[in-house]
């Protein structure tokens, strides 16, 4: 079984016991979390598809890291003009492993 969630403004494939890097949600390392944003249930040969939302159905899962990913050097030039400038940044993330996916 599977499902499609949305989270963090981006959509995600979950499986039972996958884990998944989704943007950082409020938690600690080892509590529950619950996405009720669920848009696809794949249950067999025929899957449940939401208008936007499948009625019902909840993906549960247990976070087991809140980190933040690597590091994207922004670097930006304009020729003959002497000017440089470069900086990164860090995009923090929570990985979750999807426990149970729950369809009414």
């Amino acid at each position: 079984m599977y499902a499609v969630i949305a989270t963090g403004g981006k959509q995600y494939k979950v499986e039972e016991g996958k884990n998944v890097r989704v943007e950082k949600v409020e938690g600690d390392v080892g509590s529950e979390v619950t996405f009720d944003q669920v848009l696809l249930v794949g249950t067999g040969s025929e899957p449940k598809i939401g208008a936007p939302n499948v009625n019902g159905a909840t993906v549960a899962g247990k976070i087991t890291a809140q980190d933040r990913a690597r590091k994207v050097i922004v670097y930006k030039k304009k020729r003959r003009k002497g000017y440089e400038k470069r900086y990164g940044h860090r995009q923090p993330y929570t990985e979750v492993k999807i426990t149970k996916i729950n369809v009414s």
